[in-house]
């Protein structure tokens, strides 16, 4: 494996990977801070095609386990599997160039860029020209930035925020900064989406919207996600399958209906002494 891709080798197809084939595997995973353990040793995988939940209380690792998989954290023990590439230590970075896109808990947008300049930053790991040719804004950079907009402009009409283009995300309720968040990693094509906690402070109507369009993404897209959320309702009907942490370790892993009735969820959930 190359670990430093070049956004040439970046591409959202998944190498001959089938639609319910392994896309992601997380083998054994542990990592500590000091002598505090985030996770210990998980492994479950994520299939091509599919939206897979991770859930748990608070402080179950869920996070942790994310910033495993995009390359944020490097685990202790354990390994990541990614279209075939194994790999234990890797730089977010690079994970976007080999398709991994993440949205965070907190929105982590350009509060004073537009909504249309957010979303085109994400488009920058795709881009092939140097940056003395952009700021030359002539000829083949010109071209490629024409062609990058089409890009930019197919997702906004997607996530319905064209009345939004223009306006400074810093002024947009927080429901709509969520999806401009969510549009700026679909700009960069990914294979696989990372969902932290899409719909944290969002009400009912902003949550159904938010719901249709991972919806959306998933089947219109074809993109495989991996979802973290609280409202169970969200998680039960998005979902094809759940894997449950509690205290950093895995207790659950299955079909919505499976993990729902499974009593070591229940017992997590209800706050039952361990």
């Amino acid at each position: 494996m190359n670990p430093h891709p070049s956004s040439a080798e970046f591409s959202g197809a998944d190498d001959g990977i089938a639609k319910g084939d392994v896309l992601l595997m997380a083998d054994n995973v542990s990592l500590s801070f000091g002598g505090v353990k985030a996770i210990t040793d998980i492994s479950f995988d994520i299939r091509k095609g599919e939206i897979r939940a991770i859930i748990g209380p608070n402080g179950a690792g869920k996070t942790s386990m994310l910033n495993v998989i995009n390359g944020f954290y490097t685990p202790q023990v354990g390994v990541i599997t990614f279209r075939g590439q194994r790999r234990r230590a890797m730089k977010p970075h690079h994970a976007v160039k080999q398709g991994i896109a993440r949205t965070f808990q907190n929105v982590a947008l350009f509060k004073g860029m537009t909504t249309l300049e957010n979303i085109m930053a994400g488009r920058s790991v795709l881009m092939k020209r140097n940056i003395l040719w952009q700021m030359l804004w002539h000829g083949p950079a010109l071209r490629e930035e024409i062609e990058h907009r089409k890009k930019v402009e197919e997702i906004i009409d997607f996530l319905e925020i064209e009345h939004i283009r223009r306006t400074p995300v810093g002024k947009l309720p927080y429901g709509l900064q969520k999806r401009v968040e969510l549009g700026r990693a679909l700009a960069m094509e990914p294979s696989l989406l990372l969902l932290d906690e899409p719909m944290a402070g969002m009400n009912l109507e902003e949550k159904e919207d938010m719901s249709r369009f991972i919806i959306d993404v998933n089947q219109q897209r074809g993109t495989t996600i991996a979802l973290i959320e609280h409202d169970m309702g969200v998680v039960m009907d998005l979902s094809d399958r759940v894997v449950v942490l509690d205290y950093g370790k895995k207790i659950a892993d299955g079909v919505p209906d499976e993990v729902k009735n499974n009593q070591a969820v229940i017992d997590a959930y209800l706050g039952v002494a361990h």
